[in-house]
């Protein structure tokens, strides 16, 4: 009885329907910034969901509406524990004082104050929501205006906003406005580490060399693909033409990307995705019938190389906000970091497979095997692929002004690839010229010393 008298309790209680309480995390959260400095003072505005304001019991009336008038002396407070506390800003490399708290608002999701800074300005220092507003406090925003003091508007700012624990999913729309009036946007997730409204040069290079770095290492597919190239040629020396074809041609069309050659149009990131697949499948069924010659290779690597660049600018885009005034120095960086990622890759690779290939099976047989399972495991990832492909629909495009344009910037490109892949041909002829006659002499050399051996 007693067990069942607790089995019944436990029904009842999981029956009653469930209600979200104040301090319940948010699953998503939005966070509008604006950060201008001016003279010697530095303004920054901040609209965040009153609902991320957790742990903080702000007064009710009536059926649960937000009672203003009371609300009101606890909106500074507030500010100052879940925003100004989690906001780092530096000037140069001095960090700023903690954010002076100047003025709150409670807002209605229907305001549209914050598509200006001047608009946010004057929402936020103007007269607040009248008491009588019947409203929730979870469908209300909360406009924080902050204040601090710096040294010269003219300095180079930068900050490290710790949003993240305002909710599951933090996404911030961060606004940058310098004296010039040039307005600088950002989006970032999370937690996104210090961010350089403008940074130099210098610091933009080595933020993406990190990306790049990291972005080799992540992407499977990219792997699987080095992976490939890696198998029948296991000698350093050999892999550098190849390996140097691919990163030039990714660089090509990474670059073009950037630059808004490649094409706008809905099917083209699919169709990406869909023949990098298909390059790793043909690699792998090419070292299965037998990779060729080190000069075909390369060819191959260059070609599969464009189409990889092309993936490289879909993970590349966001990225990009932080490069600042410094574009092609930060595309350039990335694809140092994607060369140092790869050699690190190499490094680990040739070892690994000589070794497997010299106590555990034969050269051809572990050639087959490897490059079948690579196979499979790429056939999929392309079915797959080209299935979300056929959801879109291909138009032709409209024969304007601006189609005419894009053809003449994509003849441009496909001339400047000509002259590249000549000379891409020409240096890796006399590469694999050297190689070669070197490979040579070290046989010849190595079939003298048994004849002299003997001889002695």
């Amino acid at each position: 009885m007693p067990r069942m008298f607790l089995v019944l309790l436990a029904a009842l209680f999981l029956s009653v329907p469930y209600r979200a309480d104040a301090h319940d995390i948010p699953n998503d959260v939005t966070v509008q910034v604006f950060l201008k400095p001016a003279g010697d003072r530095l303004h920054l505005l901040v609209r965040v969901p009153l609902k991320a304001m957790r742990d903080i019991n702000f007064p009710e009336r009536g059926p649960g509406y937000l009672d203003l008038s009371r609300a009101g002396a606890l909106l500074p407070d507030a500010a100052k524990l879940w925003i100004g506390g989690f906001i780092d800003v530096y000037e140069g490399d001095t960090l700023l004082p903690n954010l002076q708290v100047v003025a709150t608002q409670i807002s209605l999701p229907s305001d549209f104050s914050f598509t200006s800074y001047e608009h946010a300005l004057a929402h936020v220092t103007g007269p607040p929501l009248p008491e009588s507003t019947d409203v929730y406090g979870s469908q209300t925003l909360l406009d924080v205006l902050f204040d601090s003091p710096i040294r010269s508007d003219r300095s180079r700012f930068s900050i490290r906003p710790r949003l993240g624990r305002l909710g599951l999913r933090v996404v911030t729309v961060l606004r940058f406005l310098p004296p010039g009036g040039e307005v600088r946007a950002f989006e970032f997730d999370g937690d996104p580490g210090l961010v350089s409204l403008d940074p130099r040069w210098h610091q933009a290079a080595l933020r993406f060399v990190d990306l790049g770095f990291l972005h080799i290492l992540d992407g499977t597919d990219h792997l699987l693909f080095l992976f490939c190239l890696v198998i029948p040629f296991r000698r350093l020396r050999a892999l550098v033409p190849i390996v140097t074809a691919f990163t030039v041609a990714h660089s090509i069309t990474l670059i073009a990307s950037a630059y808004n050659f490649a094409p706008d149009y809905l099917w083209f990131p699919p169709l990406i995705e869909a023949l990098i697949a298909a390059s790793i499948v043909y690699m792998a069924l090419e070292n299965i019938a037998g990779a060729g010659s080190l000069q075909r290779r390369w060819m191959i690597a260059f070609g599969f190389g464009l189409v990889h660049g092309f993936g490289f600018s879909f993970a590349l885009r966001q990225s990009l906000q932080f490069a600042g005034t410094h574009m092609l120095t930060s595309l350039l960086s990335f694809n140092i970091g994607v060369e140092l990622g790869q050699l690190l890759v190499l490094l680990l690779l040739i070892p690994v497979l000589q070794l497997f290939f010299r106590y555990a099976v034969a050269e051809r047989m572990g050639t087959i095997i490897l490059s079948a399972i690579v196979a499979h495991t790429a056939w999929h990832w392309m079915l797959d692929r080209e299935s979300i492909l056929r959801y879109f629909r291909f138009e032709w495009p409209e024969l304007n002004a601006a189609f005419f344009s894009m053809v003449l910037r994509w003849l441009i490109l496909i001339m400047v690839l000509a002259g590249l892949v000549w000379i891409v041909r020409r240096i890796g002829q006399r590469w694999t010229a050297r190689t070669e006659s070197g490979s040579a002499r070290i046989e010849a050399r190595s079939a003298q010393l048994p004849a002299e051996e003997s001889r002695s």
